[in-house]
């Protein structure tokens, strides 16, 4: 007997797609999930309030595992995928931007990896970057890895929303993405997952991740390393974190606030103030833990 694949039982991941006034590239995104070896899975589209309504795009694709969900009014990334997380129905959850695609074995291969794993919160996999419509190379600096990466992760995000699958029960533990950044939401979750858990890693390249176009969010906004000073200061106040991480943590907003403050400094700018603050904070918080050692 063939099971339904469109009822909850069936149902091993919930893909979550969110998206603004980009129904041109759905065909690229959505059709890469669908393309997927692995069937056993929902699509959740979450529309963050599109100029125009997302629905012919979707019928268009003629899948019945695929629910179009739109926002009442414009909330953000993060908001939209936590609606996305808050209507899914399966045990594993995996988030596509709508300007990146999936390799077809993808889901299969992290849906393996995380039943063989039962102990991690999620596996995230190597990319293909695709910048202006070439492939380039990313610098070592971005190199990702498994494990115990909290460290490694404080500096930059190391972990794509495009690249990962996570299991439901790790937004219970973690929390969801803060609506409260409009950039570096993933940072912010992946710094209080890594901070507390190894996460895994599949070195093949089964994400494709876009760039260059104009509409991308971390583009449109200045000096993003004001919302990683944010998200850190954040987790420094919520997270037991050992002394070491500590130091490492404190370490990094002691330098990101210190360039932030320097730049708003000699552009006259009110947040010269706040970045100073941040970074008087850092500088006692190190000299404390030093102290104490």
């Amino acid at each position: 007997m063939t099971r339904d694949p469109t009822s909850p039982a069936a149902v091993r991941v919930s893909v979550v797609i969110p998206i603004y006034n980009r129904a041109h590239l759905l065909e690229r995104s959505l059709g890469s999930v669908l393309a997927q070896t692995m069937r056993d899975f929902e699509v959740l589209v979450i529309d963050d309030a599109s100029f125009a309504p997302l629905d012919d795009a979707i019928a268009a694709f003629a899948d019945s595992r695929v629910r179009l969900v739109r926002l009442p009014e414009r909330s953000g990334v993060s908001a939209a995928r936590n609606t996305g997380i808050e209507l899914s129905r399966a045990p594993l959850i995996a988030f596509l931007d709508s300007d990146d695609a999936w390799q077809p074995n993808k889901l299969a291969a992290q849906v393996a990896f995380m039943d063989a794993h039962p102990h991690l919160p999620l596996v995230h996999t190597e990319e293909i970057w695709i910048r202006n419509g070439k492939r380039v190379n990313p610098k070592r600096y971005h190199q990702k890895s498994g494990g115990r990466i909290f460290r490694e992760s404080l500096h930059r995000c190391l972990i794509s929303p495009s690249a990962v699958v996570l299991r439901q029960s790790a937004f219970a533990a973690f929390g969801r993405f803060d609506p409260a950044l409009p950039v570096c939401e993933d940072y912010d979750l992946w710094l209080r997952i890594t901070s507390r858990s190894e996460v895994g890693f599949l070195s093949t390249p089964l994400t494709i991740k876009y760039g260059g176009h104009a509409d991308q969010l971390s583009g449109a906004l200045p000096a993003m390393d004001r919302f990683r000073v944010r998200a850190l200061h954040k987790l420094l106040r919520e997270v037991a974190l050992s002394r070491e991480d500590q130091v490492a943590a404190w370490t990094v907003m002691r330098d990101k606030s210190r360039v932030l403050w320097l730049g708003a400094e000699k552009r006259g700018l009110a947040e010269a103030a706040q970045y100073r603050q941040w970074f008087d904070a850092a500088v006692a918080a190190l000299a404390s833990l030093c102290s104490a050692s």
